[in-house]
């Protein structure tokens, strides 16, 4: 005879966790955008309270960086003996556009690790204090406008529709912030040393981006020139500022350019929805 199995006495089959899961990860970034008025209000207290008690308050940001920048200029120009009304805004310009980019990384890799008591007290996506980082950070960006106004009225670029450009490449910019603030934030949270390598890291890169220095001034023959340009051309940094900055320059910028910062954009994308999926749940803990 064959025994008889009674299907209520079988142990049901444990169902999977649904937190790390792609569809919680996208969730977590759709609530933590809809929590705008949370991370709007924490980056602008984040400014206040850097230049609590200062009389220019955040002027201090574009004075900083309009001196560094144009003492900048002025200096490699004659180093390199170039026209400074045009090498002068090349480097002013690349400043301010790296400026974004290298505090991004850095504030990024540190965007938990600083914010420990509010993670830990406050239930809210941590998604939200991503948003936070690019919103401080854009409105930083938004006070270095005045030099690139100050500097188009002393020396006058050439006027063409592809001055436009310049408004996709910051939108670029916004969404490589998200997930390199996602990506180094959850990782840096987890291993502590990250950060301190990132800045080392990013000092490095700093000095092999043309923004001090021109690609003009690779080589002096053809050979050379193209050789070194290759060389160059493997940083995506200087792609990245390539995309913005030529077209306030009223250059050509070739769509390979394009290419590789949508390419890059895309890779740290699926980076950091990867993360998020993984490692959301424990920055609480890690933190």
């Amino acid at each position: 005879m064959s025994a008889v199995v009674d299907d209520d006495a079988i142990p049901a089959r444990p169902t999977s966790s649904g937190s790390r899961t792609f569809k919680r990860a996208i969730r977590d970034l759709r609530d933590g955008l809809n929590n705008r008025e949370l991370w709007l209000h924490l980056g602008w207290q984040d400014i206040k309270q850097r230049y609590r008690r200062s009389v220019l308050g955040p002027l201090w940001i574009t004075i900083a960086t309009g001196v560094t920048a144009v003492a900048m200029g002025l200096l490699y120009g004659e180093l390199f003996g170039q026209d400074i009304k045009v090498f002068l805004p090349y480097v002013a310009l690349g400043f301010i556009f790296w400026n974004f980019i290298q505090s991004s990384i850095l504030d990024g890799a540190e965007v938990y690790a600083k914010n420990e008591g509010l993670i830990k007290q406050l239930p809210a996506p941590v998604s939200v204090h991503v948003y936070r980082v690019v919103w401080r950070q854009s409105i930083i960006f938004a006070h270095n406008v005045v030099i690139i106004v100050a500097i188009f009225i002393i020396f006058p670029p050439p006027m063409h529709w592809s001055i436009l450009l310049v408004f996709p490449a910051i939108a670029l910019y916004l969404l490589n912030a998200v997930w390199v603030a996602i990506v180094f934030g959850i990782l840096s949270t987890r291993f502590r040393d990250i950060g301190q390598l990132l800045t080392t890291v990013v000092q490095l890169i700093f000095f092999m981006t043309p923004i001090i220095w021109s690609t003009q001034s690779l080589g002096s023959t053809t050979g050379e020139e193209s050789s070194r340009l290759r060389i160059v051309e493997i940083n995506p940094m200087y792609h990245y500022l390539e995309i913005a900055r030529g077209p306030l320059l009223g250059e050509h910028v070739d769509f390979y350019h394009w290419a590789i910062v949508i390419g890059c954009t895309l890779l740290g994308w699926t980076a950091g929805l990867l993360v998020l999926r993984n490692y959301r749940a424990r920055v609480a803990y890690w933190v």
